[in-house]
C-alpha cells in the first residue's frame, strides 16, 4: 500500500511569498484594506450624526476631535480609501460586466491608474476644501 504522506514542503495554493509582486496584486490587497478603512470611517460618520442628535455640546466635542491634527489625518485616510475603493470598484464592474481587461498588461495599467487617480482625487478634494 502506498504512503499518503507527502515529502513536498511547498504550500498547497499560491502564496504571497511565491508570486512576484505586481501592480494587480497590490491593487487587490489595497482594495481589501480600503474596504476595512471605509467600514471604520463609516462608524466615525455615524458618531458625528449621533452627536448632532445628542445636542450642541456633544456635537462641539466630536467636531473638535475631527478638526484636530489626528482627526484630519483620519479624514485624509478616509478620503483616500473612498476614492481608491471607488476607482477599483469600477474596475471590478468592468471585469464582471463586459469581462474585459484581464490581460496582465491591461490589468497592471488599470491598477496603477487607480492608485494615481486616488492620490490625485484625494489631493484635489482636500485642496478644494481648504482653498474654497
Amino acid at each position: 500500500m502506498a504512503s499518503t504522506q507527502s515529502t513536498d514542503e511547498r504550500p498547497l495554493s499560491p502564496h504571497v511569498q511565491i508570486w512576484r509582486w505586481h501592480a494587480t496584486m497590490a491593487a487587490s490587497i489595497a482594495h481589501r484594506i480600503s474596504g476595512v478603512a471605509l467600514y471604520i470611517g463609516s462608524a466615525l460618520i455615524a458618531a458625528l450624526i449621533i452627536s448632532i442628535a445628542m445636542g450642541p455640546d456633544a456635537y462641539e466635542t466630536v467636531y473638535g476631535l475631527i478638526l484636530s491634527i489626528p482627526g484630519r489625518i483620519v479624514l485624509l485616510g478616509f478620503t483616500g480609501a473612498l476614492t481608491y475603493h471607488f476607482a477599483n470598484g469600477i474596475r471590478h464592474l468592468i471585469w464582471d460586466g463586459p469581462g474585459t481587461g484581464f490581460s496582465p498588461g491591461v490589468a497592471s495599467m488599470v491598477s496603477i491608474f487607480n492608485f494615481l487617480f486616488a492620490t490625485a482625487a484625494t489631493v484635489g478634494i482636500w485642496a478644494m476644501a481648504y482653498f474654497s
